[in-house]
């Protein structure tokens, strides 16, 4: 039963790939000689050059446009990770280096030990 189904799913495949062929061969006969005008700028004539290299172009900008999109949001979003992770050494550093200055101060006794004092500078009790 398995067989069948691979038979399918490969003929469906074949199928779909000549189909999506044929579409682009007649594509390409029907729109190779046909002329179109297109308007790229101000004050400049209008281009006249076939429907088939149009949609060429066209497709290729929108790949070009597409990759440096891609390219500049990447570009942007490592930039914000370089400064996040430099801003999170920095503090990191200025808190080791507090711990380290706190750890070189002298403490002060505690103010239960300064109460009491060395038995002979204690005052007499009546």
């Amino acid at each position: 039963m398995g067989s069948l189904w691979l038979k399918i799913k490969v003929w469906t495949k074949v199928v779909v790939f000549a189909f999506v062929t044929l579409y682009l061969l007649t594509f390409i006969f029907r729109n190779s000689d046909n002329p179109a005008k297109f308007w790229f700028w101000f004050w400049k004539p209008d281009l006249e050059t076939s429907i088939l290299y149009l949609v060429l172009f066209s497709f290729l900008a929108g790949v070009l446009l597409t990759l440096l999109v891609r390219t500049t949001w990447t570009t942007v979003r490592q930039i914000r990770e370089v400064r996040q992770r430099a801003r999170t050494e920095k503090l990191e550093r200025e808190v080791a280096d507090m711990k380290s200055k706190a750890a070189m101060l002298q403490t002060r006794p505690a103010a239960g030990a300064a109460a009491s004092a060395p038995p002979d500078e204690r005052p007499p009790t009546v």
